[in-house]
């Protein structure tokens, strides 16, 4: 078999193989020795790579056109460019995609038993209720998730990508940990039961939820940081590092498939979570089941937590990073505030922002209600948290369909339809939960039909709510969101995601908060602000849609922009020769004239 030289000029070669031989391999001389071109073997056939000089004759006596031609193989390896791939997926890809699905799974399997737990410790609490959540994420969640944004912000300038994960994510599982060993076996003593009771004797009823956060500080500490592993663990060190290592190609592909793992984990989680209240329920009295099922629980906790940092190793030290455009702005090493000035100031950075804070708005202003109507339903611990693990399964039997259906939507339709499914099932669902609130009392005759009482409808209905809108989220906003960090440069996305994901999320918890605190002061109850809880949620969905709208328009120009950068940078650079020096019409076939002056002008080329 022998090669086929392609050049530009269509010079065809010499019908002696011999003279071409002489021409492309001489013997004799040091400078062509060190500029000879390379043979390569491949599946047992020889190559030569060279770019050397084309003179163009012209008749009557015009001067010869300069042209290059590079030589090329023809007869190449069908495997030569082909990398191993595993049912039409490249190997290495595979080498990223499956520790980050099961980095997902343990993520989320510790978020829910973390979830389930926090709601349980803190509503059921002697001397707490339902009402100690707007306090909590209003004036607990969100400075703690302030200042972690602030020290996070910090850390990021002067330690490794590396470091800055394990320093992150080891004191969540210590925490966790010493919780479940420590601080609840020690919250009898540690807990200010008398000084409480005091101080809601002089101020009065209504002070119950900010007395309950320093009663019960300790359950209180624990219900931030399972709200912080949710924000800090899964959206800026797992969605991080999963940017930091897929191409938007791998990610339009395979970032609605991590949840479809992560969900069977919500699944078992949720069994997990219905094992320990059924396991609580048949013991003893005097027996302190919560004691038991927490370090059970913890343990299971901690060891997920040594998986993930496990597994982070792993892709760290055996998968190769793709390669990133070099092309980007020099940014100085700002502090804290020039960091924040700098992420208001960009539209992108307020679109995702608005995104988030929508959500965080949109769900606390349904969810808040349902665990009332839930704790009414449910006042046990064993019930309320048997209840729980069932809702947890639910959610995860529905984001996995959601997640088999999510490729095919961003497959068919695009990021900016994905984007705003979200918000639309939302609405949809948000308001008949809150119509079944507002006209349950005259549907009574007809649920009792059924065996159901208005309360315990509200409770199915809005259980339907949070289990379709978290679905949604799971399989479509949080894939989308991720996405939307891609094309932006380093420094942009690392701060970005820290005061979007750390700061936004419970900023938009709090609000929903304050807007319900606010409510119940001024109308008496949730009850009674039932219509106008409804009307906010209509405006912040339509405020929701509008900056999914603009920053559909955003992505696709940077998408654009990158990929036109990356074909730049890819394009094959073409050979220019020499202006000095010329060769006589017909040299090239000649070994005796062409020897000395295609060893000075031919450039090696690499295969």
């Amino acid at each position: 078999m022998e090669a086929v030289s392609r050049t530009r000029c269509f010079l065809p070669l010499p019908p002696k193989p011999t003279k071409v031989t002489t021409f492309l391999n001489p013997s004799q001389g040091l400078k062509h020795r060190l500029f000879a071109p390379k043979h390569l073997e491949i599946n047992g056939l020889s190559l030569s790579y060279k770019t050397i000089s084309c003179l163009e004759g012209k008749p009557s006596g015009l001067p010869l056109k300069k042209k290059s031609f590079v030589c090329k193989a023809g007869a190449a390896s069908a495997g030569e460019t082909d990398k191993p791939k595993v049912h039409g997926v490249e190997l290495v890809t595979l080498k990223k995609i499956i520790p980050l699905g099961l980095m997902f799974f343990c993520i989320l399997f510790n978020y829910t038993i973390l979830r389930d737990t926090k709601d349980v410790l803190v509503v059921t609490a002697k001397g707490s209720s339902a009402e100690i959540i707007p306090f909590l994420k209003t004036w607990v969640n969100l400075p703690m998730a302030v200042g972690f944004m602030l020290l996070y912000t910090k850390l990021s300038n002067v330690l490794s990508k590396k470091a800055l994960f394990y320093t992150v994510i080891v004191p969540f599982i210590a925490f966790f940990g010493a919780f479940g060993f420590l601080l609840y076996p020690l919250s009898y003593y540690i807990h200010p039961e008398a000084l409480s009771d005091h101080l809601l004797a002089v101020l009065g009823p209504r002070f119950l939820g900010p007395l309950a956060i320093m009663r019960i500080w300790s359950f209180c500490l624990f219900y931030v940081m399972a709200e912080l592993w949710g924000s800090v663990v899964i959206s800026v060190l797992f969605w991080g590092f999963a940017n930091q290592i897929t191409t938007v190609e791998e990610a339009k592909r395979f970032y609605p498939m991590f949840g479809l793992g992560a969900n069977i984990a919500l699944i078992f989680s949720g069994r997990t979570v219905k094992y320990f209240s059924n396991m609580r329920k048949n013991l003893g009295p005097g027996v302190d089941g919560w004691a038991i099922s927490l370090k059970a629980m913890m343990s299971i906790v901690v060891l997920m937590g040594f998986a993930i940092c496990f597994l982070y190793w792993w892709v760290n030290k055996y998968v190769p990073l793709p390669k990133r455009s070099r092309k980007k702005k020099e940014k100085p090493n700002m502090g804290t505030m020039e960091s924040l000035k700098f992420l208001v100031s960009s539209p992108y950075i307020r679109d995702l922002a608005t995104l988030v804070v929508a959500y965080g708005i949109s769900i606390n202003l349904v969810e808040v209600t349902w665990k009332l109507k839930l704790k009414a339903q449910f006042p046990s611990p064993n019930e309320y948290s048997s209840f729980m693990g069932d809702f947890s399964t639910g959610t995860g039997i529905a984001t996995f369909t959601m997640m088999l259906l999510s490729q095919f939507i961003f497959d068919k339709y695009g990021w900016g339809v994905a984007a705003k499914i979200t918000p639309t099932v939302l609405l949809l669902t948000g308001v008949g939960f809150f119509s079944l609130i507002l006209f349950g009392d005259p549907l009574a005759p007809s649920l009792a039909k059924f065996g159901m009482t208005p309360l315990l409808a509200a409770v199915y209905v809005g259980a339907m709510q949070n289990i379709f809108s978290k679905s949604a989220k799971y399989s479509l906003f949080d894939p989308c969101k991720e996405m939307a960090y891609i094309p932006l440069d380093e420094d942009t996305k690392v701060k970005g995601k820290a005061a979007i994901d750390v700061v936004c999320n419970p900023l938009g918890k709090s609000g929903g908060a304050l807007i319900q605190q606010f409510m119940i002061l001024t109308f008496g109850s949730l009850a009674n602000s039932t219509p106008y809880l409804g009307g906010i949620l209509l405006m912040i969905v339509f405020a929701w849609l509008s900056a999914a709208k603009s920053l559909d328009t955003q992505f696709t120009a940077l998408r654009k922009e990158q990929e036109l950068e990356k074909e730049m940078e890819t394009a094959a650079p073409v050979v220019s020769e020499p202006e000095n020096g010329s060769l006589a019409s017909g040299s090239l076939l000649n070994p005796d004239d062409s020897t000395e002056s295609s060893s000075e002008t031919s450039t090696e080329k690499d295969i």
